[in-house]
Order: structure tokens, then C-alpha cells, then sequence
């Protein structure tokens, strides 16, 4: 049985990387979700356990300090995590993980797991992000100001990711993904078959 992969998608605030994540997630039944751990407040409609481990502060540093997370960062003032152990148990198992993290996240994981794939998800243009963020009417324009400068310094880094999809229509992103993790697929088989 071949070790699962480790996909690990980015993408700058309102580029649609949730939607497409989840529709892979519907679409692909060996893919399975890494939830991470985050310090940061619920957002309506999500739940403890299923979009992130939401954790105090404390608890949060307790799992750093054990080593229980494969990479760690502070963005927009919370702390975010990958717990490792799930990864671990999946990947033993055959099963590909997808792993939703921001791009400090994405790229010490890529350090640790050379083998991971990362895939930077954007807009066709800056001006569609901003469109974007405004749109959801879930935060501040401060807030928005933020996600947008720190948006600037994710495309800047999103070269240093193996594949790039433009998500202009969510049918046609959904299939360039879908598309290279079947090529990825065939290529560890490939490596390891």
C-alpha cells in the first residue's frame, strides 16, 4: 500500500479556498481533511472539531511545547496549527490528507515533508480579492485592510509552490485540482511502485 499524500492548498483571504477544499474533500473519498488547531474565535456556522480545534491560548502552547504539531504560526494576531498525529495515522493508512494552511503554514510543512504538494489557489486579478473580502461583511475594514497587505506578501510567495490555480469559476478550479492530485497520485505510484 502506498503512504498517502500530503496536498497542502493556500490561498490569500477570499480567494475561494474553503469552498474549493470542501468540494474536493465531497469529490475525491481517500482525500481526508487536517483539521488544525487555531486560538482564534468561531466563525458563525463553524464547528469545534470540524473546520479547526478552536483552543485557548494556553492550551495551544501546551501541544507546541509537547511537539504535537507539525508546524505552527501566528497570523492576524491567533496561532494556528497542524496537530501531527493525524497525519501520521492517515498517511500510514493509504489515505491522502489535505491540509488548508496559510503560507508560512504551508511552506514548514514543505520543509519537514519535502514529498508534500502545495497548491496556491488565486483570483485572476488582486482587484477580485478585494471584491471578495468585502463582499462576505464578516469583518472590520481594518480587518480587511490587513488580509489584503498580508494577501500582497502571499502571491509574492506563492511561486515557491509546486502548482497554481486560478479559481475564476469554481467548476473549473475544482477540476484543475482534482486533475493534479490524480497526476501526484500517478507519480508516487510511479516512485514507489
Amino acid at each position: 500500500m502506498r503512504k498517502g499524500l500530503l496536498v497542502v492548498v493556500s490561498a490569500a483571504s477570499g480567494a475561494g479556498k474553503s469552498t474549493l477544499c470542501r468540494l474536493l474533500l465531497q469529490r475525491r473519498k481517500n482525500l481526508k481533511f487536517s483539521v488544525s488547531a487555531t486560538t482564534r474565535l468561531p466563525r458563525p456556522g463553524e464547528k469545534d472539531g470540524r473546520e479547526y480545534f478552536f483552543l485557548s491560548d494556553a492550551a495551544f502552547r501546551a501541544m507546541r511545547a509537547r511537539g504535537d504539531l507539525v508546524e505552527w504560526a501566528r497570523v492576524h494576531d491567533h496561532l494556528y496549527g497542524t496537530p501531527k498525529a493525524f497525519l501520521s495515522l492517515m498517511r500510514a493508512r493509504g489515505k491522502d490528507v489535505l491540509l488548508d494552511l496559510d503560507v508560512q503554514g504551508a511552506l514548514a510543512v514543505k520543509r519537514r515533508y519535502p514529498e508534500a504538494v502545495l497548491i496556491f489557489v488565486r483570483t485572476p486579478r488582486f482587484a477580485d480579492l478585494k471584491k471578495r473580502l468585502r463582499s462576505r461583511l464578516s469583518e472590520t475594514e481594518t480587518q480587511i485592510r490587513r488580509r489584503l497587505k498580508t494577501a500582497r506578501k502571499e502571491l509574492r510567495l506563492a511561486r515557491r509552490y509546486d502548482y497554481q490555480v486560478i479559481n475564476d469559476r469554481v467548476p473549473r478550479a475544482l477540476k484543475q485540482l482534482d486533475a493534479i492530485l490524480k497526476t501526484e497520485a500517478k507519480l508516487k505510484e510511479t516512485d514507489h511502485g
